[in-house]
């Protein structure tokens, strides 16, 4: 996998998916993988806030939290390259992903419903899963966003085992991506 390591991406790493899919996992070992430095998104609106995601929730609700999610991936994104994790509802905003295939490559995690499950269901920092019923929340999550993820450039399908073999799945991923867009791109 050494020459995964030396790719060359030639604009910002965007990864996307539910909560639980491994995005801040797998993209901060892409990141030092391929040299590039790591920005989970979460993490920028929760200091861009002075509070943390969920106190977002609490205090303004989910509509406030989306437009500061908006405002800061949009800050995110004119940075130099980098691998950007983003929250489970970014991609879903219109006009946060219109910005993202735009300028990014992004990859989707994809994860099985009761993978997904498993990964989360003893946390309680998940403000959409503070429900009766968080495991009918998550699949109704996964109806809802799997048809809008689907929309990444790349799909890449995270399940349980080691991070080292997802990471090495999206690079071969990346890799494949870029080189068909090279083709392309020399056949105009």
């Amino acid at each position: 996998m050494t020459d995964l390591n030396k790719l060359n991406v030639p604009k910002t790493l965007v990864m996307v998916g539910m909560m639980g899919a491994g995005k801040t996992a797998i993209g901060r070992r892409i990141a030092a993988r391929l040299d590039l430095s790591f920005i989970d998104a979460d993490d920028e609106i929760a200091k861009a806030a002075g509070c943390s995601i969920e106190d977002i929730f609490e205090r303004h609700g989910e509509s406030a939290f989306r437009d500061g999610e908006r405002r800061v991936i949009e800050r995110l994104l004119a940075s130099p390259k980098h691998v950007l994790a983003t929250g489970g509802g970014a991609f879903i905003d219109p006009e946060t992903r219109s910005r993202i295939l735009e300028s990014c490559v992004s990859v989707w995690l994809r994860v099985e419903v009761d993978v997904l499950w498993r990964r989360v269901k003893r946390r309680n920092d998940r403000p959409l899963l503070k429900t009766a019923a968080p495991y009918e929340t998550i699949v109704s999550l996964v109806e809802q966003r799997y048809p809008v993820y689907a929309e990444a450039d790349i799909t890449v399908d995270s399940i349980d085992g080691p991070a080292e073999d997802t990471v090495d799945r999206v690079l071969c991923a990346v890799k494949a991506y870029l080189d068909r867009e090279d083709r392309e791109g020399s056949n105009v």
